[in-house]
């Protein structure tokens, strides 16, 4: 079985007090950068992103800052307005930003608070899609 991941994180988890809400907004969201959502009555996951329900043992939700990788300018414009209208709140519209030439991002809140950030860093060459990661199959005894 092979799995693909990127490069630098294995998994980011958070814990949401809305989940029905918080699935809305990350299905629609990750769907508009195609990346695949896998989602049931108690977690959502897209590639390295677990999100479940706060409960008893960990009650309150996670507040941190998420930036998704898009392909073009205009893709962060048809992201950000995607997530926007999926429960998403604005927290920064679409345009430049003086991190380094060529950043361009739009920012939103999450249901939970988290602040998530669309963005392009401009034309750039990419030595792979994603790392496949191959299991290696269990020997014999």
């Amino acid at each position: 079985m092979d799995i693909h991941r990127g490069r630098l994180i294995d998994h980011i988890h958070l814990r949401t007090k809305d989940l029905a809400a918080t699935r809305t907004f990350y299905a629609a969201l990750l769907g508009a950068l195609n990346i695949e959502v896998v989602a049931d009555d108690s977690h959502l996951q897209a590639d390295e992103l677990w999100i479940d329900a706060a409960d008893d043992k960990t009650p309150a939700p996670t507040h941190v800052h998420l930036a998704f990788q898009a392909a073009s300018r205009e893709e962060v414009d048809r992201v950000w307005q995607i997530a926007l209208a999926a429960g998403g709140k604005d927290n920064g519209a679409p345009g430049e930003r003086p991190y380094h030439p060529g950043y361009y991002a739009g920012f939103l809140w999450d249901p939970d608070g988290n602040n998530i950030e669309v963005v392009f860093h401009g034309p750039a060459d990419r030595s792979a899609e994603s790392v496949v990661v191959t299991f290696a199959q269990p020997s014999a005894p």
